[in-house]
């Protein structure tokens, strides 16, 4: 999956450096293969969370990035068409990110299940988030320096621009840009890019 995922962006002339966050280093360079030969690749240590990892991994950049893109190494099937719309989206707006519409009825409810419900969203204004989430590098360092709440409550890239009152735009997702939580994915995504 990891090497799927990097592969996409090593693919690409404007991407200059993919930076990886992990615990293990040596693990994610075998994962890797080949691609780890790439002087564009880099490993660092990841954090306890998914935000403190994508800090590391912003933070070790070469300080003449100033544009950052933070995808997910459980989404590889991420297509290069979609990569283009969210870097041409950043460049006009300053942040940008895929989303998808959320098409269930979504209900909040408090506690396990059952529990009772406490009100019904409305769907025509909720988006499903995807990666990779674009920004300029600056902006996300300094959106971590001003972020108040715990890292760990800090689920989506440009949740931290959104808390450090800066602006991003929303561009169209895909369907098939999955994130791999289930083993029923994996089955999904190879069958894709096979």
């Amino acid at each position: 999956m990891l090497a799927w995922a990097v592969g996409a962006f090593l693919k690409r002339n404007d991407v200059g450096q993919v930076v990886i966050a992990a615990g293990d280093l040596v693990g994610a360079r075998e994962l890797l293969g080949e691609l780890a030969a790439d002087g564009r690749v880099v490993v660092v240590r990841g954090g306890a969370s998914r935000a403190e990892s994508v800090r590391e991994a912003a933070a070790a950049a070469d300080a003449v990035m100033t544009w950052v893109a933070v995808h997910d190494g459980a989404r590889p099937a991420v297509s290069q068409g979609l990569i283009s719309r969210v870097f041409q989206a950043a460049r006009e707006h300053g942040a940008a990110g895929p989303a998808t519409p959320v098409i269930l009825t979504i209900k909040q409810a408090t506690g396990p299940l059952p529990a009772r419900v406490e009100r019904t969203l409305p769907r025509q204004s909720l988006w499903a988030m995807q990666t990779p989430q674009v920004m300029r590098r600056a902006d996300l360092l300094a959106a971590y320096e001003r972020c108040r709440l715990p890292l760990e409550l800090v689920t989506d890239d440009l949740q931290l621009l959104e808390l450090a009152g800066m602006g991003a735009v929303l561009v169209e997702g895909e369907e098939g840009n999955v994130k791999i939580t289930h083993p029923g994915d994996l089955e999904l995504v190879r069958g894709r890019l096979a």
